[in-house]
């Protein structure tokens, strides 16, 4: 036994090296790569203070807030998947499959062409309140008959909402041009306007949920064996259900107002780490933070080398790279159920 957990925690080690270099590797790509090339002896000399090509600083200090605001956004999402997950106890769970992200959409586009609100923090709120609402609305549906909210029926249910929110969000922008101009590219997700500013107002909310997230790991743990067992060892079960849904959401809604809905990467992260690791709490929310800021990151640059020598948004990238993990995943839950 003892012997087991020592080659488990090894294994964890390792892994959370890994990721940690993943994310090093990403950050410092994401300023090497774009439409002007810049060596890595550039950045090491424009970091350290030493003599650099104005040209060669000014690229590198507009490409780190953009950076360093999708590496803080990457790990939102990361937990944000993994909370989702866990509340439902379903492994397709994440804010674009249940149609959390479109709803966050909505209501983004409406502030902007009928409240004239243009603020970030407003553009956070209303974001929050119509994530949340989709949410509850999707896993309603989802309940109703037999059998409950399984993973077809969330996925199906998340979709006809998505289709229908999208349909509406299409509906508000298609009249208004200078709407339609601004949120283009803002709708398939991008990180590519990320700033200072962004990176401020962003930060608070990823702190706020990853504590929130962290302190209800444990509780989590223990829901997984379900209610009975929770509520015998003492686990306020509705209270850790209120609050977990809330730091999902809000990590979710919070990079969607600033950044577009970037799907995929909270169904991602969490299940490879669940599938490497463990189905600890404890463990999958930290890991899913550092996994969500490598893998968004990365694809990042991704995008920039694809679409030289302009781009392609983040958001299609990574539907590209978590299309096939989602089949993998019903595939393999639709197979255990026979």
């Amino acid at each position: 036994m003892k012997q087991q957990k020592r080659y488990s925690n090894t294994k964890l080690i390792i892994g959370t090296i890994i990721l940690i270099a993943l994310v090093i590797a990403g950050a410092i790509l994401s300023i090497v790569y774009g439409s002007k090339y810049v060596p890595v002896a550039d950045i090491v000399s424009f970091f350290t203070g030493e003599e650099t090509d104005k040209f060669i600083a000014a690229v590198i200090a507009a490409r780190v807030p953009r950076t360093v605001f999708g590496l803080i956004a990457g790990g939102c999402l990361g937990v944000s998947g993994a909370m989702m997950q866990s509340i439902t106890r379903n492994p397709i769970a994440d804010p674009s499959i249940l149609g959390v992200n479109t709803g966050a959409s909505l209501m983004v586009v409406i502030g902007i062409a009928y409240l004239n609100i243009s603020s970030g923090i407003g553009l956070i709120g209303l974001s929050f309140i119509g994530a949340m609402a989709t949410a509850f609305f999707v896993y309603g549906i989802a309940s109703i008959g037999y059998g409950g909210a399984t993973s077809l029926k969330l996925a199906l249910a998340g979709t006809a909402v998505s289709t229908a929110l999208g349909a509406i969000v299409n509906t508000i922008m298609l009249p208004d041009s200078q709407v339609m101009k601004e949120f283009r590219f803002w709708q398939v997700g991008s990180i590519s306007g990320g700033s200072w500013e962004d990176v401020k107002l962003l930060l608070p909310f990823f702190l706020a949920g990853l504590i929130l997230s962290l302190l209800c790991s444990s509780p989590l743990n223990a829901l997984s064996l379900g209610d009975e067992m929770a509520i015998s060892l003492g686990v306020k079960v509705g209270q850790i259900r209120i609050v977990s849904a809330f730091a999902g959401v809000l990590l979710c809604a919070s990079v969607t107002a600033l950044a577009g809905p970037i799907g995929f990467v909270g169904l991602m992260l969490p299940h490879v780490i669940r599938q490497l690791f463990d189905n600890d709490m404890r463990i999958i929310v930290p890991l899913s933070a550092i996994g969500g800021a490598a893998l968004l990151t990365i694809s990042d640059v991704l995008g920039r080398l694809l679409g030289s020598p302009g781009e392609l948004e983040v958001g299609i990238i990574t539907a590209i790279l978590g299309a096939p993990v989602f089949v993998s995943i019903v595939w393999m839950t639709k197979a255990k159920n026979i």
